[in-house]
């Protein structure tokens, strides 16, 4: 590398594609790997790199997360990349041969993956985003989810060549899975300051299956085209909805809750 550069990876359960994950970084002196509660093998296959340090923490949230790996790293320049995503070893090598400059934050196109096969429509391609950038000048959102790096004013956007492949899901249930998270964390993250309801969850909902099978060529790519415009739709009417419910919940008063948690005593 031209100038250091401290990698960090966020980790849950990633023992699919941590290894991979990781063999590709080994270009770089330092990756912090956190690990948000892993039950499977990840810390295990992490621990056998030798420039990976692993840290646990307990917190919820992408960005707080993301910026809290940044935080104990010892250089200034991070690059962020999620445990299912792979560079290639030309973005690799394009990295470490840049002159960095501290005013500029740099992103990468990312090829998303279903079940092996490369998805180029439902909004998934093309896929650029924002990984590399010096801390001390900005830092991600510390939004729940659907955090991004902030665009302070004077920074400037590099866009890199090469690509990174992102291999998160297999199959249904991956796309369920992920769905149902990413649904509680923004009900979770917009409770008591955004409005929703069942009218504005349907309409929001349709709109996305509309744009992302039709407007976005998902008819295009057969039963994978349905399943993820179908999913995608599915997880904006329950983010919507599940926001509604939030929103609905009773707030308790706290001699109530204090009489509560005596009774469950």
């Amino acid at each position: 590398m031209n100038v250091p550069i401290s990698a960090t990876v966020l980790a849950k359960n990633s023992e699919r594609t941590i290894g991979e994950c990781l063999r590709a970084l080994r270009a770089f002196d330092e990756v912090i790997v956190l690990d948000n509660g892993s039950t499977d093998q990840t810390m295990n296959i992490a621990s056998a790199f030798p420039n990976v340090t692993l840290l646990e923490s307990g917190m919820e949230g992408f960005g707080p997360l993301k910026n809290f790996a940044a935080r104990n790293a010892r250089h200034d320049w991070i690059l962020n990349v999620d445990s299912d995503e792979i560079l290639s070893d030309e973005l690799v090598r394009e990295i470490a041969h840049l002159k960095l400059d501290e005013r500029h934050a740099y992103s990468m196109v990312r090829e998303n993956f279903f079940n092996g096969r490369l998805i180029k429509c439902c909004g998934w391609y093309p896929d650029r985003v924002l990984r590399l950038y010096n801390k001390c000048q900005t830092s991600f959102e510390e939004k729940l989810v659907h955090e991004s790096l902030q665009k302070k004013k004077g920074i400037k956007i590099v866009p890199l060549r090469h690509p990174m492949r992102h291999f998160s899901y297999r199959n249904a249930s991956d796309l369920l899975d992920k769905m149902k998270h990413y649904a509680q964390l923004y009900a979770r993250e917009n409770a008591g300051t955004k409005k929703s309801g069942p009218l504005k969850a349907s309409f929001h909902a349709l709109f996305a299956f509309v744009r992302n099978y039709f407007l976005q060529r998902g008819f295009l790519y057969g039963y994978e085209g349905l399943l993820i415009s179908v999913s995608n739709a599915g997880g904006v009417f329950y983010k919507y909805i599940m926001l509604h419910e939030a929103n609905q919940a009773p707030k308790k008063c706290p001699k109530e809750r204090q009489c509560n948690s005596s009774w469950n005593q």
